[in-house]
């Protein structure tokens, strides 16, 4: 997996999510008038705000902490295997050679390290699995950590402000810049994140 894998996954993700952000950042407010159908617009402008969520993910210190260190993670798990592939395709032709010289004492003897080195190469097709699982779900909760940080962030950050919505700006085909609130919440986000390292 790439570097980058983590933050398509993460922006994928948040684009997801922006239905959420819609649905859980509105003022609360009840319609007003006879009809409840006609909405909580009417007589009153619709204060909207908008987030470019892949810009905070890549500027975000926590998700730079957590792409390092899921990046030493995954070169340790990859190093882990190529090490035991080696070794394995070592052993491979060794068998190779030495069953082409007559080099084992009996067939029985050549059957059984066959069968030693098909267990081996087993067992690293297992790891390898066994890895590429973790790395998965270390890119998961990755993810969600980041997610879980941005929608709290900008729940504090609509309690000061009171916008009706605060959309993600991937959704968005124009929009104009003043709207644009992504600084204040990445502000707010790295402030939150780099205070506890400070103490």
């Amino acid at each position: 997996m790439k570097g980058t894998s983590l933050i398509v996954s993460i922006v994928l993700f948040l684009l997801i999510v922006g239905l959420y952000i819609l649905h859980f950042t509105g003022s609360g407010s009840k319609p007003s008038g006879t009809n409840p159908a006609a909405g909580s617009t009417e007589g009153k402008s619709v204060r909207i705000a908008y987030v470019k969520a892949d810009s905070i993910i890549l500027n975000y210190k926590l998700s730079e902490v957590l792409h390092d260190d899921f990046t030493k993670k995954q070169e340790a798990y990859a190093g882990e295997y190529a090490n035991k592939r080696r070794s394995f395709e070592k052993d491979a032709v060794a068998f190779q050679e030495k069953l082409q010289r007559g080099g084992f004492l009996s067939e029985e003897r050549a059957v059984q390290e066959r069968n030693r080195l098909a267990g081996v190469e087993q067992d690293i097709l297992r790891m390898d699995q066994e890895l590429s699982g973790k790395l998965g779900e270390i890119q998961t909760a990755n993810s969600q950590q980041v997610l879980d940080s941005l929608l709290n962030t900008i729940k504090r950050y609509n309690t000061e402000k009171g916008y009706d919505y605060i959309l993600n700006a991937a959704s968005i085909l124009n929009g104009n810049e003043g709207d644009n609130v992504t600084a204040e919440v990445l502000k707010m986000m790295n402030d939150k994140y780099i205070a506890p390292a400070i103490k």
